[in-house]
C-alpha cells in the first residue's frame, strides 16, 4: 500500500466525515456552492475575478477546507458522469489523497464516500505551485477512483464502481483539501463542473 494511502487512512476519518451541510458557510446567492470550514473566495481566479480557496494546515491537529457543489435532487451514482475543476496550489502540493472530489452515496444503511483524486496518477503527488491546471473529467468510465469505503479498492475503475453501486443516491459532492497533517496546503478552485452545473465563483 502506498505511504500516502496509509497516512491518509489514519487521518481521513477526522476530516470531512464530521461535516455536513450545516457546517457550511452560506453560498453566494445563485452560486450553486457552499464554502465549508476553511474555505473562502479569493481574487483573482483563473482568468476571472474570483476563485474559491480551501486550506489545510497542521500538523496536529490539522485543519481542512472544502467546497460543496449543489447537485440535482435524486441524482444516482450512475448519472454522475462529469467532475472537473481548474486548480492552483497557492501553498504546497498534492499528497495524501488531497485535494480530491468526494461523492457521498448512501446504501440505505449509511453514507459512504467515493474519492476522485486530483494530480498525476497513480500516486497523486508532484502538483506544481502557482499555476492553474485542469483536472479534466475525473468521472469517465476509465477514471481511477477510490471506492474502498464501499468494499472496492483504492484503484478501481469508475465503470466498475458504477456497475456495482450505480443505483445508490448521491447526497453530496465536494472538492476537499485536508493534507495539512503532512504540510500546509492552500488550493484555489475555479470553473468547477459537476455534470451540467458549472460553478465559476463569480459574484
Amino acid at each position: 500500500m502506498p505511504r500516502w494511502l496509509v497516512l491518509y487512512v489514519l487521518t481521513a476519518a477526522s476530516s470531512l466525515a464530521v461535516a455536513g451541510p450545516s457546517f457550511g458557510k452560506p453560498a453566494s446567492a445563485g452560486g450553486g456552492y457552499t464554502l465549508v470550514e476553511n474555505a473562502a473566495l479569493v481574487q483573482p481566479g483563473n482568468g476571472s475575478a474570483t476563485a474559491a480557496e480551501a486550506t489545510s494546515t497542521g500538523p496536529d491537529p490539522f485543519t481542512w477546507g472544502a467546497v460543496e457543489i449543489a447537485i440535482q435532487q435524486g441524482l444516482k451514482l450512475r448519472q454522475l458522469n462529469f467532475l472537473s475543476t481548474d486548480y492552483e496550489f497557492a501553498v504546497g502540493s498534492c499528497w495524501g489523497g488531497s485535494p480530491r472530489f468526494e461523492a457521498w452515496v448512501t446504501d440505505g444503511a449509511g453514507s459512504h464516500k467515493i474519492f476522485f483524486y486530483l494530480g498525476p496518477a497513480p500516486n497523486y503527488t508532484g502538483c506544481p505551485t502557482g499555476v492553474y491546471v485542469s483536472s479534466g473529467n475525473l468521472a469517465t468510465r476509465t477514471s481511477l477512483v477510490d471506492d474502498s469505503a464501499l468494499g472496492g479498492s483504492v484503484y478501481d475503475s469508475y465503470a466498475d464502481a458504477q456497475s456495482r453501486y450505480g443505483n445508490y443516491p448521491v447526497t453530496h459532492v465536494y472538492v476537499d483539501v485536508d493534507g495539512g497533517w503532512d504540510a500546509n496546503q492552500a488550493v484555489d478552485f475555479d470553473n468547477t463542473r459537476v455534470n451540467n452545473r458549472l460553478v465559476t465563483y463569480e459574484p
